[in-house]
């Protein structure tokens, strides 16, 4: 992909990066074999549900981001660093881009520390709790990438591991796949149908949490819903969006191949809306999910 000219990239100043308190270093759902290790790390030293239940979950505010400028106050631009050795690129914060109200990602071939590709991810310095998330994207294509949109809190943050996803792995367009991770075990996948693809325009995707359910939707349909108190989080969460590699996860996201250009994820809007506040913007899915059924 050529470089738009009028895009500007997010370069977080050196100092800012090195004063975050805990670069967040996620744990992907990448399978089986990462299950034996989330066991051990938290296993025995997790909470019971019942003193989850109890706490209460705190959320920072409502807000709306149409990324007419980077908000340096909400975002963190990961930079220098990778999720492990499933991840065939590190972090760039030179790949996180602005241009023409829109939030772009990238991936591309450039050696960065021990990685022969480099990447993107942004999250916020804040968590969120109940309410509703959203994200207007886009997304390429290509075997063995995932652009992802999701929520995420873990032993980075002294945390046990809770998450939310929308990811879509680009050997597929015509699907994405949802997810949640609750005290480090997989629960509620599925794949979900996007009409007309991931890549040939731009989608909503959007989930409601609430203390007693968990739903996801596309492009305002309701696609998987989870009421079992044993498979919702329990702890508020930062809101991560992320595009990345694997040479490794063959069976998950496909043989990786080189694109050989620069693969790019766009972002138009995000947007959380804590329960009971009042929708954000008319498209919102919290301005009508009363009559959605």
């Amino acid at each position: 992909m050529n470089e738009d000219p009028k895009t500007i990239p997010i370069l977080a100043v050196d100092a800012m990066i090195s004063a975050q308190p805990n670069r967040q270093v996620r744990l992907l759902s990448v399978g089986a074999f990462l299950l034996a290790a989330a066991a051990a790390l938290f296993g025995a030293a997790q909470p019971s549900r019942a003193q989850d239940a109890s706490l209460e979950i705190q959320s920072a505010p409502s807000f709306v981001d149409d990324f007419k400028s980077f908000d340096r106050s909400r975002w963190y631009v990961s930079d220098g660093w990778s999720n492990g050795k499933h991840q065939n690129c590190t972090w760039s914060k030179s790949l996180v881009k602005l241009s023409d109200n829109m939030l772009t990602l990238g991936f591309e071939k450039r050696k960065l520390k021990d990685r022969e590709f480099a990447c993107a991810e942004i999250q916020t310095k804040q968590r969120f709790g109940y309410g509703t998330y959203e994200a207007r994207m886009k997304t390429d294509t290509g075997s063995g990438l995932n652009a992802a949109f999701f929520t995420y809190i873990g032993p980075a943050d002294k945390q046990p591991w809770y998450e939310i996803d929308f990811e879509v792995l680009t050997k597929d367009t015509s699907k994405v796949q949802v997810n949640s991770y609750i005290a480090g075990k997989p629960k509620n996948e599925k794949l979900a149908e996007v009409e007309g693809g991931t890549d040939k325009g731009f989608n909503d995707y959007a989930f409601i949490w609430e203390k007693d359910r968990l739903r996801w939707y596309v492009n305002g349909k309701l696609v998987q819903e989870v009421t079992n108190p044993e498979q919702l989080p329990t702890h508020s969460q930062k809101i991560f969006f992320s595009l990345w590699g694997s040479d490794t996860l063959t069976n998950w996201m496909g043989a990786f191949s080189d694109p050989g250009r620069q693969v790019s994820m766009q972002v138009q809007r995000v947007a959380f809306t804590a329960l009971g506040q009042p929708c954000q913007f008319p498209e919102s899915l919290a301005c009508s999910v009363s009559s959605i059924k």
